[in-house]
């Protein structure tokens, strides 16, 4: 059973997957397609560790959430296998477009890369939901 922390948890780190989903859309707006790259991966890190509290579970480093989280919700079938290719591609380029300095992604790859941000969001909250519907 969930306690009232853990769902309070839950929710500021759905907050900032959507935060993080807003300023990506905005990025990619302005033409800040590296930017808007890294800030949609920062919305599925925080959609992994909303999850990944529902085990008390957190990491400091971002592989340790990555692994987690596969293990624990994609090898379990819980969310699909695509979902792994879709978190690695976004840390990819997040970490590309952070340290590369020469790394460029286009628009069309950050578009598609945002659509994948969203549909992860989307099962993640039907997952949430399934859960407190349960309780």
């Amino acid at each position: 059973m969930l306690d009232n922390n853990i769902i309070s948890l839950i929710e500021i780190r759905m907050k900032q997957a959507h935060e993080c989903l807003s300023a990506s859309e905005r990025d990619i707006n302005a033409n800040a397609y590296r930017s808007a790259a890294s800030r949609s991966y920062y919305a599925i890190f925080h959609a992994m560790r909303a999850v990944l509290a529902i085990d008390c579970f957190d990491s400091k480093k971002h592989s340790g959430i990555i692994t987690a989280f596969r293990q624990r919700y994609i090898k379990e079938g819980i969310f699909p296998v695509e979902f792994s290719d879709i978190i690695k591609i976004a840390f990819e380029n997040r970490g590309k477009g952070d340290y590369d300095d020469f790394f460029v992604i286009s628009e069309e790859e950050v578009i598609e890369q945002i659509e994948n941000v969203k549909t992860f969001l989307t099962a993640v909250e039907n997952y949430i939901k399934t859960l407190q519907s349960l309780l």
